[in-house]
């Protein structure tokens, strides 16, 4: 990644949100890349980059580096977002079931 898109996040705002929060965040980067995939891959691109910039906020967010299990799900969880827009979809991964895996998190930052 070039250019930081998210400048307000990455001054330590991100880092006041719930984890459910930022995965709830990251899954409409996600939602909006899925979106546009088939239709416009400039709109996806963008979308997977602002997804990535996001994960990358929650690696590095002090919170979640004392917690090595935490970090490994929010890594894992990168990578197979990687691996389904970029790479050979080695996990088998679809759009429906990385939809449920996020909307999961949105849903319980509403509860």
């Amino acid at each position: 990644m070039s250019v930081i898109q998210h400048r307000d996040l990455a001054n330590g705002r991100w880092w006041q949100l719930s984890l459910a929060e930022q995965l709830g965040n990251i899954g409409s980067e996600i939602s909006r890349a899925v979106k546009w995939s088939g239709r416009n891959p400039t709109l996806a691109h963008g979308a997977l980059e602002r997804a990535l910039e996001l994960f990358d906020l929650t690696l590095d967010d002090p919170r979640h580096r004392q917690s090595p299990p935490r970090l490994r799900e929010i890594a894992r969880a990168r990578e197979v977002v990687v691996d389904f827009f970029d790479g050979p979809n080695e996990y088998g991964s679809t759009a429906e079931n990385l939809q449920r895996y996020f909307d999961a998190y949105a849903l319980a930052v509403r509860r």
